[in-house]
């Protein structure tokens, strides 16, 4: 069996993969999406019944605060997913292209850590808060408002995974590059002829 033959299976579980983290990309986008749209409608609800009418109601800024806590742990996954997030690359854009690929594997595994952290913390919280009810929403379990949490640290373990084994392309500015580019630093960058 040729080297290449041995490596047709390996890509065809990373193209899997991809696919289904596309998926999960896309529900992530789409349920951190809604929740904006959501708090958009909340929060000028909530201004219009303080100071319209004059009969404020109680439910707009819990709702609000739960919507945010969707927003932020699904949005946050998808951001990482597309390298939208963050980051201050100055010094490790000036190491040579080994070491870059190595600060570069340091910060996707303490991305790990941190999701790890999320999923396992994030599962205590929900399953402390559990029989908790929220005053404005009764029928609402505190915990299943802290679902996010961990579902977003899983979600962002799978995506940091996906970057680890082999990364992905995407079109960045117009340009179809690896997530974690071999010979660049983690910042995408244009071409030089583009600059």
């Amino acid at each position: 069996m040729t080297t290449a033959e041995k490596g047709r299976p390996v890509e065809a579980h990373r193209s899997v993969y991809r696919k289904a983290m596309d998926a999960l990309y896309l529900a992530c986008v789409l349920i951190a999406g809604t929740a904006l749209v959501l708090i958009s409608a909340v929060i000028p609800w909530a201004v219009y019944t303080r100071y319209v009418i004059n009969q404020a109601a109680s439910w707009p800024e819990p709702m609000a605060v739960l919507l945010t806590i969707v927003l932020t742990f699904f949005g946050a996954a998808a951001c990482y997913r597309r390298r939208l997030h963050m980051n201050v690359s100055f010094f490790v854009a000036m190491l040579p292209p080994r070491l870059r690929r190595i600060a570069d594997l340091i910060a996707e595994l303490l991305v790990a850590l941190f999701a790890l952290f999320m999923v396992i913390w994030g599962v205590k919280l929900v399953d402390a808060t559990w029989y908790n009810t929220i005053a404005d929403f009764p029928a609402l379990s505190v915990g299943v408002t802290y679902l996010p949490i961990p579902l977003g640290g899983a979600i962002l373990l799978l995506f940091v995974i996906e970057h680890v084994s082999g990364g992905q392309k995407t079109d960045v500015g117009g340009q179809k590059m690896d997530f974690v580019p071999s010979d660049h630093p983690s910042v995408i960058r244009p071409p030089s002829s583009v600059i």
